[in-house]
């Protein structure tokens, strides 16, 4: 039996359906799901102490697969009662107009988002991320609004080009959607 399929998985991604899939499958069969930061789940990869990721923004190249799963629409988080909160949905353009309003820098690389969220509700700015990251971090003082014209963020499935785990394909399938009974 191999040893366990390690896989990461970066904020706002909820990888529960797989695994829920994968255990119904393989009773057996050893999964660990690791929540990282993007830039350890990667760092992670590259050292082997993972198998796989889930992880945003990320292209296949020599040393890594990767497959596009999902896009996320992006989103504006503001503090409960503040004029950004009381208006549906916003445009960048429509964000820039507004004077008062500091956009936070969100680092989702080495970050989760909670820092952002954490400023928004001191009522310090406004924080632009992904819905699913914004979703993670709710609170009852800060409303997440949609926003239009800002890039969306997509989500992958990453695993390295040389020694995969003997399990990836497996688990490739499951994220796919293929039943059990299906074929590649």
């Amino acid at each position: 039996m191999p040893d366990p399929l390690i896989v990461a998985f970066v904020p706002g991604v909820t990888p529960g359906k797989w695994e829920r899939t994968w255990r119904e499958r393989r009773p057996r069969g050893r999964l660990e799901l690791r929540p990282h930061t993007q830039a350890e789940a990667l760092a992670a990869l590259d050292d082997g102490s993972v198998h796989m990721a889930l992880a945003r923004d990320i292209v296949a190249d020599d040393d890594r697969h990767a497959i596009p799963l999902y896009r996320e629409a992006p989103v504006v988080v503001a503090p409960k009662g503040s004029l950004v909160a009381g208006v549906g949905d916003l445009s960048v353009a429509d964000l820039a107009e507004l004077d008062d309003v500091t956009v936070l820098p969100v680092d989702l690389h080495g970050g989760t988002g909670a820092d952002a969220v954490e400023l928004v509700a001191a009522n310090v700015g406004v924080a632009v991320m992904p819905q699913s990251v914004a979703r993670a971090h709710s609170r009852k003082d800060v409303v997440a609004r949609p926003l239009s014209g800002a890039p969306d963020t997509g989500i992958a499935l990453v695993w390295p080009t040389r020694d995969a785990h003997p399990l990836c394909d497996e688990f490739i399938g499951i994220v796919r959607g293929r039943t059990a009974n299906s074929s590649r």
